[in-house]
């Protein structure tokens, strides 16, 4: 087994640490690791403790009496290099070392940062970290979250999230609310050693790992990055939001992983040119891949709309065409479907306010015809529905909930959907289920039309360099 392949599918683990109660710890770790499902051994380290939620807790790693795959070290950084000592001489190949005080603290933190690389590289060792918040596989249970998240089990699926800030990893984030699945989570911290050059080659190759989600706020080594990423993006999307765009930016970068921030003119150019795709708000690391995730690919990028304000209609077509994406021309024979329902509903946007409002009593029977009929039409590549959640919601839930259910079953297109309404809390339902039945709904209109643009871009993308136009998300 490649030592990457440690860090996310190791049988033995060591969690060196203090095992006191508390939100943040090694007994934290341990309690959600049991939880998420992890069937390897686990060895906890600390001389001042002898059991630790019935496991026997080891004087040192060298009295583990077992072999260990992957180690995790959480105590004061002065102590660290003692402890990386310890792991080499057992012969532990992969570390993550959790503690911070290092190179992004101040210059004593750097040189005791270069020590442990220095021992770490004499021993054949990897380290992810340090001030890292560690690292998630999905497939196996492997959860060993050092902080109290209030949930461990995290729905499996194609997404991976790999970044330089703990904000990606289970406590900061409701992985447990989400509509699509996640493969790999993994914060680098302060990549010491292990990058993001190293993730993006393993996840690559990762079967359960259909689309990468990045967060960089440095680039180590830029050349082998690229190469990695024109070896990659024609297999998987790989989208990358980078900080440190202006020097301020830069400057906090380098305070909080001690990282030195890539001029973002020549980062732009390198993306364009292995084909990744960048993003631009932290929420798009997570909003994004639902289309990748949960959708079947783009044939094209013409565009239909169906929307319950014209108003949102025609903010939904600017979007549109800002992304890349072209408003499609409805068929005659949908034309005609459509103003058979009601005079003028046959145009692009298809704007359902006037019917909505005409005819309110049966108003929900006749959506169903129009949806269907904008989705079969044969000049619509993707499509964007912009629905409306009624205060009463019972009904119109049952009658959105059935159509999703059909459209399922009979659209071979990419259908996202933008939902309003009066309650938080209907909405907010309704979105779920129809995220769990494979429908991404977006926090926010241009969110919706930018996850369709990029979908369409990434298509076009493959398809000119000849790699596989098959969504790698698809089932």
């Amino acid at each position: 087994m490649p030592v990457i392949s440690k860090f996310f599918e190791p049988d033995s683990i060591a969690i060196i640490g203090s095992f006191r109660e508390g939100f943040f710890g090694s007994h934290v770790m341990i309690k959600t690791l049991r939880e998420a499902g992890f069937k390897g051994d686990i060895y906890p380290v600390n001389p001042s403790y002898r059991e630790v939620l019935g496991i026997r807790v080891f004087p040192s790693v060298a009295a583990v009496p077992a072999g260990i795959d992957l180690a995790f070290i959480m105590v004061g950084c002065d102590t660290v290099p003692m402890i990386i000592g310890e792991c080499a001489s057992k012969g532990v190949r992969a570390v993550v070392v959790v503690s911070d005080g290092f190179a992004e603290r101040n210059e004593k933190g750097a040189r005791l940062q270069e020590e442990i690389v220095d021992i770490a590289r004499r021993a054949g060792i990897r380290i992810i970290g340090p001030n890292t918040a560690g690292i998630v596989n999905t497939a196996n249970g492997f959860n060993p979250c050092p902080y109290e998240a209030g949930y461990s089990k995290i729905k499996e699926g194609p997404v991976a999230i790999c970044s330089q800030t703990g904000m990606t990893n289970p406590q900061a984030y409701p992985y447990a609310d989400l509509g699509y699945g996640i493969s790999k989570i993994c914060d680098f911290g302060n990549k010491c050693d292990v990058d993001e050059c190293d993730l993006l080659e393993y996840l690559g190759n990762d079967p359960a790992t259909g689309v990468i989600s990045m967060y960089l706020e440095s680039i180590r080594n830029g050349r082998r990055f690229l190469e990695t990423a024109k070896r990659v993006t024609p297999r998987k999307p790989v989208l990358v939001l980078k900080s440190g765009r202006t020097p301020e930016g830069a400057r906090a970068s380098a305070s909080h992983t001690g990282s030195m921030a890539v001029d973002d003119r020549i980062f732009d150019a390198a993306c364009r040119q292995a084909g990744i795709i960048r993003l631009e708000k932290f929420s798009e690391l997570f909003e994004v891949p639902k289309i990748f995730a949960l959708q079947p690919p783009p044939g094209g990028n013409r565009l239909g709309i169906v929307s319950y304000t014209g108003g949102v209609g025609v903010l939904a077509t600017d979007e549109a065409l800002k992304y890349g994406l072209a408003m499609a021309r409805l068929t005659d024979d949908t034309a005609e479907t459509l103003n058979s329902i009601f005079p003028g509903l046959g145009e692009t946007p298809v704007d359902l306010g006037p019917v909505a409002a005409a005819r309110a009593a049966g108003f929900m029977d006749l959506y169903p015809r129009v949806l269907e009929a904008v989705s079969a039409d044969g000049n619509i590549d993707c499509l964007l529905n912009i629905i409306w959640s009624n205060s009463s919601a019972g009904e119109s839930e049952e009658i959105y909930l059935n159509l999703y259910r059909k459209l399922k079953r009979n659209c071979p297109k990419p259908l996202v959907t933008w939902l309003y309404g009066s309650s938080l809390a209907n909405t907010a339902r309704l979105a779920r289920k129809l995220e769990e039945m494979g429908f991404p709904v977006y926090s926010d209109l241009e969110a919706a039309v930018k996850s369709l643009g990029i979908a369409c871009r990434y298509r076009i993308q493959v398809r000119r360099k000849g790699g596989n136009v098959n969504d790698p998300c698809a089932d």
